[in-house]
C-alpha cells in the first residue's frame, strides 16, 4: 500500500487521487487501526473514485490493508464521483448524508449494500481521521499550494495560507482543531501529551475505539500518531538508558561499544508498549520508565549475542558487533547489557517501592527463560539439520524467543509499574500479544526476503543465508517433492560460510514456486485478526483511555505493514 500510495504520489501532484493515496499511507503507518476499521467494512469491493480535477484512483482491500492505485484498474462495484462541493465535504464532515449525496455533486453508482459498506468506510475515515494533527496539516498543505483546486465554500477568502494553522483554510473542521488545540511549545519544541510525553503532532481524537462523533464535540483521546508516539517513547527510554551507562573506564573496548546499537534507532515498540500499559491502568507513565529501559538493554543484549549465533554481517543498517570488533568483545558487550538492565530493574526499588520491583523482577526472569529456550529450539534445528514439520512449532519457538520480550512482557510490565501484580490480570495480555506477536515475527521474515534492507534494516536474504527455520522454509519442505525436498537440503544444511548469494536465491525462488510468501501473509493475516479480537475481548477489563487506545493501535500496526 504505501508503495502504490507513493507511486500515485509522483505522478499526480495537487489531485484528488494523490491526496488520497498520501492519506491512506499516512494512516496505515500512523494510525493504523482506523485502516483496519475501514478495511473491515470495504473488504471484497472494487471501488473507483473520479475527482473534479481529472483524476482518478481505484481502493481495494487487500488482508487489512487499504491498496489505492492510480487511475481505474478492473471492473469496480462501486463508483464515486467528487465536484468542488462534495470534496470540501468530505474533510469536514458536517452535514448529514440525505444533504451531501445530490445528483451532480457526490454521485454514488452501485448496489446499496456496496455502497452502504463503502459510505461506513468513508465515515470512518473522515470522523477519525480527521481530528488527528497529521492529516490536518496534510490536507492543509494541499489547500496551500492550490487555494482554488477544492473550490470555493463560504467564509473562504482568498488570503494566503499558512501551515501552522493562524490563517483560516475555509475548512472548518481544520480551523476548528487548529484554534480549539495550538501547538505549546516546551523545551523539545512539542506539545504534552500523556504516552508520549512531549510530541510535535498532538492529536485532538474523535475516536475513543468505540464510537466516534463530529468534530465539534468534546471528546476524550483516542486514536494517535503512533509513529510519533513511538518515537517520544523511544526517545524517552534511550536518555533513561543514557543516564544509566556507567561514565569510566573502560570506555573503547566495553561502554562506548554498548551505547551502539541502543543508538541505532528501533522501532520504539517495546517502550512504547511498557509506558501504553502503564497508562492504561491509570498511573503516570513515567513510572515505567526504568522498566522501558531495561526491556531495550536486554533487547540489545540479546541482538548481539544473536548476531554472533547468527554469524550475522548487519543490522539496522550498519556492521554487526562481532562483524566489525570480533567475537570476544561482542560477547563482552552483550554480556554488559544484559547486567546494565539489571541495574535498570533494581533501581526502580527508590520509586516504585518493594512489591512493583518484585514483580518486575519476577517479569523479568520468566521473560529471559522463554527467550533463551526459544534460541535453543531455534538454534538446535539448525543443529540436527531438522526443518519442524508444523506451523505450531514455529509458533512456540518464535513465541519464547521473540515474543515475550517484543510484545507480551513489555504489556506485562507495564501493568507492573502502575501496581497490577494479580496474574489473572496480567495474563490476560498473554493470548492477545502472543497471536499479535507471532503475526509480527511471520512479516519480519517475510521482509528479509522481500523488503528493502535500507528500511527493513537488516541483510536482506540473510535468514536463509543463516539457514533460519521461517514459516515459509516449513511451508517449502511440508509441500516439495522428496527429491526436490533433499536438494534443497544440501543447500540449506550448508554452513554460513560456505554458503552464496546464489545458494540464498535459490532457496528464495523455490519458497516462491511453492507460494510459501504468499502463504506466510495469509498466515499472518489470519493470527493478526484472531489476536485483534482477542484484544477487545481479553483487555475489555481496560477502561477506554489513551494508554488502551495506543495498545489498540499498535495490534492494528501488524494488520497494515506494507509486505
Amino acid at each position: 500500500m504505501t508503495e502504490t500510495g507513493t507511486a500515485v504520489a509522483e505522478r499526480a501532484p495537487h489531485t484528488g487521487a494523490r491526496l488520497l493515496a498520501e492519506t491512506v499511507t499516512a494512516l496505515s503507518q500512523r494510525a493504523p487501526a482506523i485502516v483496519a476499521a475501514a478495511a473491515d467494512q470495504m473488504r471484497g469491493i472494487r471501488l473507483a473514485l473520479h475527482f473534479h480535477d481529472g483524476s482518478r484512483a481505484t481502493m481495494t482491500v487487500r488482508h487489512s490493508r487499504l491498496v489505492v492505485e492510480p487511475d481505474l484498474v478492473g471492473a469496480p462495484e462501486v463508483e464515486v464521483v467528487f465536484d468542488d462541493r462534495a470534496m470540501n465535504l468530505v474533510f469536514d464532515a458536517q452535514r448529514p448524508p440525505v444533504e451531501q449525496v445530490l445528483a451532480q455533486s457526490l454521485d454514488v453508482r452501485g448496489d446499496r449494500e456496496r455502497v452502504l459498506a463503502v459510505w461506513r468506510a468513508f465515515t470512518l475515515l473522515s470522523q477519525r481521521a480527521s481530528g488527528l494533527r497529521f492529516i490536518q496539516q496534510l490536507w492543509r498543505d494541499y489547500r496551500e499550494q492550490a487555494p482554488r483546486l477544492w473550490g470555493v465554500i463560504a467564509g473562504d477568502g482568498a488570503a494566503p495560507l499558512s501551515p501552522h494553522g493562524d490563517v483560516p483554510t475555509g475548512w472548518h473542521a481544520v480551523d476548528f482543531l487548529a484554534a480549539r488545540q495550538p501547538l505549546e511549545a516546551d523545551e523539545d519544541g512539542g506539545a504534552r501529551a500523556l504516552i508520549g510525553g512531549t510530541v510535535r503532532t498532538a492529536p485532538r481524537s474523535l475516536w475513543d475505539g468505540r464510537r466516534s462523533s463530529g468534530w465539534w464535540e468534546t471528546q476524550r483521546v483516542g486514536d494517535a500518531d503512533l509513529v510519533e508516539t513511538m518515537r517520544v517513547c523511544r526517545s524517552r527510554a534511550n536518555r533513561q538508558m543514557e543516564d544509566l551507562m556507567p561514565d569510566r573506564e573502560p570506555k573503547a573496548a566495553l561502554y562506548d561499544l554498548m551505547r551502539s546499537y541502543p543508538a541505532r534507532q528501533g522501532k520504539g515498540l517495546r517502550p512504547t508498549l511498557v509506558f501504553a500499559a502503564c497508562a492504561a491502568f491509570g498511573e503516570k507513565p513515567e513510572n515505567a520508565v526504568r522498566a522501558a529501559a531495561a526491556l531495550e538493554l536486554f533487547h540489545n543484549g540479546f541482538l548481539v549475542h544473536d548476531d554472533i549465533a547468527d554469524e550475522s554481517t548487519h543490522r539496522r543498517g550498519l556492521p554487526t558487533m562481532n562483524a566489525e570488533f570480533g567475537n570476544g568483545l561482542a560477547v563482552n558487550v552483550g554480556d554488559g547489557l544484559n547486567l546494565l538492565a539489571v541495574d535498570a530493574v533494581l533501581a526502580n526499588l527508590e520509586t516504585l517501592g518493594l512489591a512493583r520491583t518484585l514483580g518486575l523482577i519476577q517479569e523479568v526472569m520468566h521473560m529471559c527463560r522463554e527467550s533463551i529456550e526459544g534460541q535453543a529450539m531455534e538454534l538446535g534445528w539448525i543443529h540436527d539439520r531438522t526443518v519442524p514439520p508444523r506451523d505450531e512449532d514455529y509458533f512456540t519457538m518464535s513465541t519464547k524467543k521473540t515474543g515475550w520480550y517484543t510484545c507480551i512482557s513489555p504489556c506485562r510490565m507495564g501493568a507492573v509499574c502502575a501496581g497490577v501484580t494479580d496474574p489473572a490480570v496480567l495474563n490476560r495480555f498473554d493470548e492477545v500479544f502472543r497471536l499479535i506477536g507471532i503475526a509480527f515475527q511471520i512479516q519480519d521474515d517475510i521482509l528479509n526476503l522481500v523488503g528493502d534492507e535500507a528500511l527493513y534494516g537488516k541483510e536482506t536474504l540473510g535468514d536463509l543465508l543463516e539457514g533460519k527455520r521461517t514459516v515459509m522454509l516449513i511451508h517449502l519442505f511440508r509441500t516439495a517433492k522428496a527429491a526436490e525436498r533433499k536438494r534443497l537440503a544440501r543447500v540449506l544444511n550448508r554452513p554460513r560460510s560456505r554458503k552464496s548469494q546464489a545458494d540464498a536465491e535459490l532457496l528464495l525462488a523455490a519458497m516462491r514456486e511453492h507460494g510459501s510468501i504468499d502463504y506466510a501473509i495469509d498466515l499472518a493475516d489470519r493470527l493478526a485478526a484472531e489476536g485483534i479480537d482477542r484484544f477487545e475481548n481479553d483487555l475489555g477489563i481496560i477502561p477506554e483511555n489513551e494508554g488502551k487506545a495506543v495498545l489498540r493501535q499498535i495490534a492494528h500496526y501488524v494488520t497494515t505493514r506494507p509486505l
